[in-house]
């Protein structure tokens, strides 16, 4: 798929390949598609496109066999999921679009200390959290040298460290819709998705018999 990939441009292809998905995975696509469609409805309502936009990536990667056995911490589950698209990406288009980017929201999220969790953490006083700011800055440096080196499921992971804070922050009630305190890393926080979750379903249709995991809630007749 070439140019910008959008909801119409997803959904198309879906309609046109869809019956040669295994069932778990089509409703795994159809459900992430949905979400990213209503997240472009959005327009400049950061904060709704941020929250949809991370409910078609729980759509796309949560396995619920993981969860019922033994659960895996979700940033654990993040970099599995990562690691199976960018094993897949052939054409590298995950890090050509972080690096596209990168001048733009990804640094400025990275630059962001109110989405950095140590930071959090030390201002509510827990022990051990006082160097956060050393911290912060070999995480700046982690991540230079992860993209230098081309390693995307460590730039995936970095970034998502950073997304997982926002996301806490704005669904466990911990923002003011559209307040003016948080707008930066919310407007960025949705940028980035807003370019990374239609490259990873567009690429998880592409590979559609790779065992993508059992989505939660299966359709029950």
């Amino acid at each position: 798929m070439t140019g910008q990939t959008t909801f119409v441009t997803l959904k198309e292809k879906q309609r046109a390949i869809r019956a040669g998905f295994p069932q778990t995975m089509g409703l795994r696509v159809h459900r992430a598609i949905s979400w990213i469609g209503r997240a472009e409805a959005c327009g400049e309502d950061h904060d709704a496109r941020f929250i949809f936009l991370w409910i078609a990536f729980n759509a796309a990667y949560a396995d619920e066999r993981e969860f019922l056995s033994a659960p895996v911490p979700e940033r654990d589950a993040f970099r599995d999921f990562f690691g199976r698209l960018t094993a897949l990406d052939a054409e590298r288009r995950i890090y050509k679009a972080v690096w596209q980017r990168f001048s733009g929201p990804v640094r400025l999220l990275l630059e962001n200390r109110y989405v950095f969790n140590p930071f959090w953490q030390h201002h509510n006083g827990i022990a051990g959290c006082e160097d956060w700011e050393d911290r912060f800055r070999l995480s700046a440096r982690t991540f230079a040298r992860a993209f230098q080196d081309g390693d995307s499921v460590r730039v995936l992971s970095l970034v998502f460290d950073r997304l997982y804070v926002l996301r806490n922050q704005l669904v466990h009630g911990g923002a003011t819709w559209n307040s003016a305190v948080n707008r930066a890393q919310v407007r960025d926080g949705a940028a980035i998705l807003g370019f990374l979750m239609p490259i990873f379903v567009d690429l998880m249709m592409d590979h559609p018999q790779e065992d993508w995991g059992q989505p939660f809630y299966p359709v029950v007749s």
